[in-house]
């Protein structure tokens, strides 16, 4: 049999991981043993799970997250932390995204908000869901330069498809008229349709105050708390432990 053009046909059709694969079943004298529908289901699972570590690869590349390799089994649960692991065993099943459920997560400074928010988020990726990380803070500078050079409305419309959202460190910095704005037009957007995590320093019952204008605040609360699940982190800072975990 002439391999080569079958070969060629096959990189032609970008079926490199089949080919491969079926060099190898060549090379193996093992393989003769096997029948041809087992042969092809092995040549197919081979293709698929390169496109798929691709793909996975790709989507926690453009994720830009904080940790990318924060993952769900490397939380811990301390008593002190008051983080339920039923709580979290529950959101890995990605029930809420389906859902389009929110996840609000406050406590102080170096309690594990972000680790945590970018766990689920790699999680999500994992399970074939697209996630992005921002900080709100350089997402409003982003948002500005994307007014300033046009590109605004495809900018709110990326970031309207993403499955899991991500929004780090909410309430950092006052926020101004603009960014009021844009972060109801984000809201407005994602809500009913797509999955928000937001971490903040500042507890839920201060938001309103925070936003500032009682319109805006009541549009972007209602939105973001509505069907949010809740986690609240107790504890010290996790930064003052050996490495600088913050799991």
């Amino acid at each position: 049999m002439l391999n080569e053009p079958t070969l060629d046909k096959l990189k032609e059709l970008r079926l490199g991981a089949f080919a491969d694969a079926w060099l190898a079943q060549q090379a193996d004298p093992d393989s003769a043993s096997l029948g041809f529908d087992e042969r092809l289901g092995l040549l197919v699972d081979a293709e698929w799970s390169a496109r798929h570590n691709k793909r996975l690869a790709r989507n926690l590349r453009e994720a830009k997250l904080k940790f990318p390799n924060a993952c769900i089994e490397d939380v811990d649960f301390p008593p002190r932390r008051q983080l339920d692991k039923t709580v979290v065993r529950q959101l890995a099943t990605c029930k809420w995204i389906e859902n389009h459920q929110s996840i609000v997560i406050t406590g102080a400074t170096g309690v594990g908000k972000t680790y945590l928010a970018c766990a689920l988020a790699q999680h999500a990726i994992r399970k074939n869901y697209r996630a992005a990380y921002r900080r709100l803070s350089r997402l409003f500078d982003e948002l500005a330069l994307a007014r300033a050079d046009g590109s605004y409305v495809r900018l709110l419309a990326q970031l309207a498809r993403t499955d899991v959202l991500v929004l780090d460190d909410w309430g950092m910095t006052p926020i101004r008229e603009a960014e009021r704005r844009d972060l109801n037009e984000i809201m407005e957007d994602r809500w009913g349709n797509r999955s928000t995590i937001v971490t903040s320093q500042i507890p839920v019952a201060k938001w309103h105050d925070h936003i500032g204008d009682p319109t805006t605040a009541d549009a972007v609360c209602d939105r973001i708390l509505n069907n949010a699940q809740r986690i609240v982190l107790k504890g010290p800072s996790r930064r003052k432990q050996e490495d600088g975990d913050d799991t």
